[in-house]
């Protein structure tokens, strides 16, 4: 990404990389209850359809969040966590720490690069990271859509992280792990292309019109742009992905079907389910995210400058 302090050295590959991991589960640590929300707002309707007059469970972010802590406990609110922590060490390191790299490598070492260049390269890690961490991502959803009444008789669908994964494998098949991953890789270029490139271009114009210096308020102002236009064009794909890794065998038989079931029962607005707790969630996500980032990345240049 541009910026960065005349006095530092150029961060290396593996520099991004651990910082962009590193980041990336500090985020997921902050905000990971809004996610969980927003899982919950997507699933709803999905497995029986609401009836006429009939009240949603799930209303509002805010009020997903009370409704949960209130009939399963405030632990509800990060199951997945540590499936989710597998997926940013995996996922956010490839896809966040690797993106100057393959910038780079498209304009062949220049640092002039172009919005169609930027573009690719956020598609391509993106993609990458996917096809790396997918199993991780099907875990963690499947762990944030499971509701616990204990009134009602329901119980838990996995007994742990590593219960999910070896349960997911025997009963599914190694696709199981993998499921739902053309969705994502297109949920992702969408998500890399719209994050990172807004981050990038929006730091490049604070700095370049001398608005602000490459520090905090800086990287803060990037990050809230960057998650807005994201929420914007990610969550009609979003919704689709989320509820194709959750969906029980036989139930979809692919993503297409997935999205052409969704529009039919519930219509259009079905595809911005869970729209809010998504804004607030990639908002904080990115402004924890590329804060950390930019602030773990100096900390080890300077550690290795001892």
């Amino acid at each position: 990404m541009v910026g960065g302090r005349a006095a530092d050295l150029a961060p290396t590959t593996a520099v991004k990389i651990f910082s962009a991991g590193t980041a990336g589960c500090v985020a997921d640590l902050v905000t990971f209850p809004l996610d969980t929300a927003k899982v919950r707002l997507q699933v709803q309707g999905e497995s029986k359809p609401l009836l006429k007059g009939q009240r949603a469970e799930y209303r509002g972010v805010f009020g997903t969040i009370f409704t949960m802590v209130k009939t399963e406990g405030p632990r509800s609110l990060y199951s997945g966590l540590v499936a989710g922590l597998h997926r940013q060490m995996s996922f956010a390191s490839i896809r966040i720490g690797m993106y100057d790299t393959m910038k780079q490598l498209y304009t062949r070492g220049s640092e002039n690069a172009g919005l169609g260049t930027r573009l690719l390269a956020g598609s391509t890690t993106g993609a990458m990271a996917v096809a790396f961490a997918q199993p991780t991502d099907v875990v963690k959803v499947r762990f944030q859509a499971q509701a616990l009444r204990p009134e009602s008789g329901s119980v838990k669908r996995y007994s742990s992280t590593t219960d999910a994964y070896r349960t997911i494998a025997r009963d599914e098949g190694f696709k199981g792990l993998w499921k739902g991953c053309l969705p994502n890789i297109t949920r992702n270029a969408i998500v890399n292309c719209s994050e990172l490139v807004t981050y990038d271009i929006m730091k490049e114009l604070i700095l370049k019109y001398n608005l602000m210096t490459d520090n905090m308020p800086c990287h803060f102002t990037a990050a809230c742009a960057a998650g807005f236009c994201t929420t914007i064009v990610a969550s009609p794909v979003d919704v689709i992905k989320t509820r194709f890794m959750n969906s029980v065998p036989g139930q979809y038989s692919g993503a297409v079907n997935c999205a052409i079931t969704t529009l039919i029962k519930e219509g259009p607005t079905a595809f911005y389910k869970g729209f809010v707790p998504s804004f607030l969630r990639l908002g904080s996500w990115n402004i924890v995210m590329f804060v950390s980032y930019e602030q773990i990345k100096r900390a080890v240049m300077r550690f290795q400058q001892f």
